[in-house]
Parts: C-alpha cells; sequence; structure tokens
C-alpha cells in the first residue's frame, strides 16, 4: 500500500480550533486540519508554514507536535504529522478549501472530520 506523508496545523486561537472543510477530491465536503504534503528536503516545519501560506494565504508559527498520525485509508496509508500552530500575520483566503470555522471544545463534533483528522478530537479537548 503506498503511504503518504503529509502535516497539518492544528491553528489555535485562545479556546478555538481553525478547521477547514475540504473542496476537492474523494472526500470532497469533509472538514480536516489545513496542511499538506511534504517536498523532497522539506522539515515538517517548513511544509506547513508553505502549505498554510498556499491554501490559506497566512503566515502562522509552528509550535509542538501534538501528535503523528498513521491512518489506513482505502487507497493509502496515511502518515500525519499535526503540530499546534498560531495564527501571525496576513488576510485569510480559502484558496483550496469550501469552508472554514473556529470551533470550541463544545463544537468540535458539529463537523463531519476525515477519518484521520478525527483521532485528534480527544487531544484536543484537554488542551482547550
Amino acid at each position: 500500500m503506498k503511504t503518504i506523508e503529509v502535516v497539518a496545523a492544528i491553528i489555535k486561537h485562545e479556546d478555538k480550533i481553525f478547521a477547514t472543510q475540504r473542496g476537492y477530491g474523494d472526500f470532497k465536503g469533509f472538514w480536516e486540519f489545513p496542511g499538506g504534503k511534504m517536498e523532497f528536503g522539506e522539515t515538517p516545519q517548513e511544509a506547513l508554514i508553505r502549505e498554510i501560506k498556499e491554501e490559506l494565504n497566512i503566515d502562522i508559527l509552528v509550535g509542538v507536535l501534538l501528535d503523528t498520525v498513521e491512518y489506513d485509508y482505502p487507497k493509502f496509508h496515511l502518515t500525519m504529522h499535526c503540530f499546534i500552530c498560531t495564527f501571525q500575520s496576513g488576510e485569510l483566503i480559502l484558496n483550496e478549501h469550501e469552508a472554514a470555522r473556529w470551533l470550541t471544545k463544545d463544537t468540535l463534533n458539529s463537523v463531519d472530520w476525515l477519518p484521520a483528522d478525527i483521532t485528534l478530537i480527544d487531544k484536543l479537548k484537554k488542551i482547550l
């Protein structure tokens, strides 16, 4: 099975977490933490800064690694490095997503998460 390695930004602001809704592909309409594939020679942190700039037009500060999720989708194995991040600057523009929301501890379960991303929800409730 093919393995895809990606990075995800858990952008935290006070008691809220930023989530985005996919606008394309097999999982269109599902919610996720923004991010994407690492390019050759990039560290996870560098990839995350680049991906968030491309997807959301903002600059972030990458903090601690919350978790590395290993998940088997039907067509591939996903390794997803998930970092707690904070917004630094820029004007938010959804270049690839249909929608975005700031979710609180009480609203984290209000969206239809991708299977790999939903594995992080219990950990996030503990830090919000």
